[in-house]
């Protein structure tokens, strides 16, 4: 066990490990070579190396197969050119950003890759809509007036909505997800203003001309989705009792979740040096908790070792000797446990260290797996008023934008049953290790890193929320329009089922992209990510928010009249 200096940045130690490979050069130990390994070796070995453009590339790579496929002609590229330059600013703002605090590296990630998602959605909605005024015999700079005033209108919405929900990330009593918390949220207000602005100016000065080679528009209204949204208003009840039979079902998972840090096991995976070096440590017996030992500061070590070395659970306590380790009336005191800490096993020894250590006279517990528990019990114990303060603002942003009362309240309990879901199948997924080693060649983590729910939630109520407006948006513009509601809403289901599918698909291969980063943490989050768009985008929107919508009927257009009257 070797303990070198560490430095401040995402690799405290990525000065010693080469210092420390050098030392072992040309060494042996009973012929065999020694190879250095631990956590911070599996951790840094990983995504450092890897350049963000790489990811990116993925992410654009399928996004321009899908815009292709709905455009067929030069205007695809429009979009992408949007995503550029509002991924590009948004990086611009985060160096800033940087200049004022440190920003955790899993920023520059969700710049790249949420931020093509987004970007792209949002000028996707604009462009559908202006071709759908084009096709209904508009010229260019009226298409343009009429898109903005809809479409524009519901991105505005949409992006304001995302950021109100990032801003939960912000207020969360832990620096690495308040960093996350600001790169996020200028995501989508940097694409609202390049969607806002340089958006309309493509469209109408060069729009007709990138029509090529596909000169007719395509109808506005998918035949596909109006035979979907018939047949779901017809069999309302059914189809929602279906969709919400399954996405609890979905959800069961949930309720056995696990927070923490992911099982060592699980980053050493493959077969890198450090990686076979771990396999083979615990392979051979010696205890898992090596990589995570547990840090107690006291005054009296020899007391801490007698006391700490007969708790069940402990493999071993060290007392380390030398300059560093005692000063100043304390020194350190470090606890291998015979279990990961993230283990069901280890986390009943790491309680009963710190029962222990809580007998000593001033002593504190310190460690990874210690500030892991910390950690979650100040996000989802002390700060547990973020959600419905979230929701609450959310709803007094939608009410008056859809004019409705019961609409914003159906579509945050979707929105949260929806996000239940994919907790529930990255807990089966991961924790369980259903299929982690099919699709990510990983074992089962045992637990999902602390911050991933918070933080998924946050990205995913938005980002979900986005869909809805512009599904909500455009059955409120067929109601206004004298249509019943039965009307309005297979009109609103057609004329933006192809625009949701679309627009998520390439969220989608977006979060897939996110997924190939070689870090556990980001694979866990980019796989809760994945699913929680592709549940929103087909059992949420697809299903259960037409059904909900025709089974209330006129109850979603009550609107008090005072209200009504200001307006």
């Amino acid at each position: 066990l070797v303990w070198p200096p560490a430095v401040e940045g995402a690799a405290p130690y990525a000065a010693a490990l080469p210092q420390l490979e050098g030392a072992l050069t040309g060494v042996t130990v009973a012929g065999v070579a020694p190879v250095v390994t631990g956590t911070p070796v599996l951790a840094e070995g990983g995504g450092d190396e890897r350049p963000i453009i790489v990811e990116i590339a993925l992410g654009a790579g399928g996004a321009i197969v899908v815009l292709a496929l709905v455009f067929g002609s030069l205007l695809a590229l429009v979009p992408l050119l949007v995503a550029a330059v509002a991924i590009t600013t948004t990086f611009l703002l985060v160096l800033g950003l940087t200049a004022l605090t440190d920003v955790s590296f899993i920023v520059q990630y969700l710049v790249g890759l949420i931020g093509l998602g987004v970007a792209i959605d949002y000028s996707l909605l604009v462009v559908m809509r202006w071709r759908e005024e084009r096709a209904a015999g508009a010229d260019d700079l009226t298409a343009v007036r009429t898109a903005m005033t809809t479409a524009g209108r519901a991105v505005v919405f949409s992006g304001v909505t995302v950021a109100i929900s990032l801003l939960s990330l912000v207020v969360l009593p832990l620096p690495f997800l308040r960093t996350v918390g600001f790169g996020g949220l200028l995501i989508p207000l940097v694409s609202v203003l390049v969607a806002l602005t340089l958006l309309p100016v493509l469209l109408a000065s060069a729009g007709r001309r990138l029509e090529w080679p596909r000169r007719r528009p395509p109808a506005a209204e998918s035949r596909s989705w109006h035979r979907i949204g018939t047949t779901v208003v017809r069999h309302r009840w059914v189809a929602a009792l279906l969709a919400t039979a399954a996405l609890l079902v979905l959800a069961l998972p949930v309720l056995g979740i696990r927070l923490g840090s992911p099982e060592v096991t699980a980053t050493a995976t493959g077969s890198s040096p450090a990686a076979t070096a771990f396999q083979r440590l615990t392979a051979d017996g010696l205890p898992a908790g090596l990589a995570r030992p547990v840090e107690v500061l006291t005054a009296d070590r020899d007391a801490a070792v007698e006391r700490l070395a007969g708790v069940d659970g402990v493999a071993g306590v060290l007392a380390p000797e030398g300059p560093g380790w005692a000063g100043d009336g304390a020194g350190l005191v470090g606890v291998v446990l015979a279990d990961d800490p993230s283990s069901t096993a280890g986390r009943a020894a790491l309680t009963a260290v710190r029962d222990a250590a809580d007998e000593l006279d001033g002593a504190r517990v310190g460690g990874t797996a210690a500030g892991d528990a910390d950690s979650v019990r100040a996000i989802y114990g002390n700060a547990w008023w973020v959600l419905p303060l979230v929701c609450l603002v959310t709803f007094a942003l939608l009410a008056p934008a859809l004019r409705s009362i019961w609409l914003p309240v159906k579509a945050l309990l979707l929105n949260v049953v929806s996000i239940a879901a994919a907790y529930g199948i990255t807990v089966w997924i991961w924790q369980e290790g259903h299929l982690t080693d099919l699709l990510f060649g990983a074992t089962a983590t045992g637990t999902l890193t602390f911050w991933v729910p918070v933080a998924a939630f946050s990205f995913l109520f938005g980002l979900s929320m986005d869909y809805e407006v512009f599904i909500l948006s455009r059955i409120r513009e067929g109601r206004d329009a004298g249509m019943s509601t039965d009307e309005a809403t297979v009109h609103g289901v057609a004329h933006t089922g192809r625009l949701v599918t679309s627009a998520a698909l390439i969220l989608f291969l977006a979060f897939v992209a996110l997924s190939t980063v070689p870090v556990v943490d980001v694979k866990i989050f980019a796989t809760t990510l994945a699913l929680g768009i592709l549940l929103d985008a087909t059992v949420v929107r697809g299903v259960l928010t037409p059904a909900l919508v025709a089974a209330f009927g006129d109850v979603n257009w009550w609107w008090p009249r005072r209200l009504a009257r200001g307006r």
